[in-house]
């Protein structure tokens, strides 16, 4: 106890005396000194008194990782929507490329004394990355929710659709209709979800009788970039079906059968993920699999709410069940 009142005395640039009255709420202090010693408490990951913690403002951040790929302002929409509900605001964070990291991000809210944090698509999910900003908040016990698979050991829950249940689902799809040789276009190689789908696909086409090939799987950015590049190396070994990890890189597998003079579905079926918005008005209509975005949005806030109120919320993972949504980019092969 006395080493904290010296590290927030000396961060704050007051007395060790004068953190003590904040700290017991006691008067003689001015407002400006007391938001200070309090953000401080908070920015050096140390728990506020139990009588202080119903200071935190009705703020909650939402962490997404971009806005391009209609998935995540759709997840914004709805939590946003379902937080105004019980009264309180959503704080949209964006990360873009050499802007404000998420790290960043965090430090920010914490000196809004935020109530909690939601990340959508964040650096969780990538094994390579730093993590030491989830480690602060999760020692600090901000309430915190993650959508989608996450490394291990954060210590903080997650609201995830079900990677394996929707290989299977695309898999079986695609294997009635008389494809064999499936490739499959994911994430960044250290990208969990993506990790998750490929782990499911060899497993599911080996019970299938299915060639599981190391060359008809290729990784990419979440791009309509990304997705035309790595489709671009598959198609000439053979791949007669594609399983693309988003909507944008099924966008991009697309684009890149047409450049080989290849028609879609006649010649290639393609699937994508998340049934974004106008998947159903892209040409041809794309076959992809619904994340249950607005389920699994309300769990989220409803989880963060229960947290911020005082409630015990395991830091465990919770499945959401996704829905294959066929359309025209997908046909019996030839």
């Amino acid at each position: 106890m006395t080493r904290r009142l010296a590290e927030v005395a000396r961060k704050v640039g007051v007395s060790e005396a004068t953190v003590s009255r904040v700290l017991n709420g006691r008067s003689g202090v001015s407002a400006s000194t007391r938001a200070a010693v309090l953000t401080a408490l908070d920015v050096m990951g140390y728990e506020r008194p139990t009588q202080l913690r119903g200071d935190r403002a009705r703020l909650v951040g939402l962490v997404l990782p971009e806005l391009q790929n209609p998935i995540f302002p759709a997840l914004a929409e709805i939590m946003g929507n379902a937080l105004a509900q019980q009264g309180f605001t959503p704080v949209l964070c964006t990360r873009t490329a050499g802007g404000v990291s998420e790290a960043e991000y965090v430090e920010l809210l914490l000196q809004q004394q935020v109530s909690g944090v939601v990340f959508a698509g964040g650096l969780y999910a990538q094994a390579d990355a730093v993590h030491s900003h989830y480690h602060h908040l999760a020692e600090r016990r901000l309430p915190t929710v993650l959508i989608n698979a996450a490394v291990d050991h954060l210590g903080l829950p997650q609201i995830s659709c079900d990677d394996a249940v929707a290989v299977e689902q695309v898999v079986g799809h695609l294997s009635s209709l008389g494809h064999e040789k499936i490739g499959l276009v994911l994430g960044p190689n250290d990208h969990v979800p993506s990790q998750r789908k490929l782990e499911a696909f060899r497993s599911y086409a080996a019970k299938l009788g299915l060639p599981v090939l190391d060359e008809l799987v290729e990784h990419g950015m979440f791009s309509i970039e990304g997705g035309h590049a790595a489709a671009a190396r598959l198609y000439p070994r053979g791949a007669t079906a594609v399983l693309c990890a988003s909507d944008l890189l099924a966008l991009g597998a697309i684009r890149a059968a047409r450049r080989q003079g290849l028609s879609v579905p006649e010649d290639i079926s393609v699937v994508g993920y998340d049934d974004s918005a106008l998947m159903n008005c892209t040409d041809p209509p794309l076959t992809t699999t619904r994340q249950p975005i607005e389920a699994m949005g309300r769990a989220v806030v409803e989880l963060l709410v229960k947290r911020i109120n005082g409630g015990e919320v395991a830091a465990e993972e919770l499945l959401f069940a996704p829905e294959l949504v066929v359309r025209g980019s997908t046909a019996r092969r030839n």
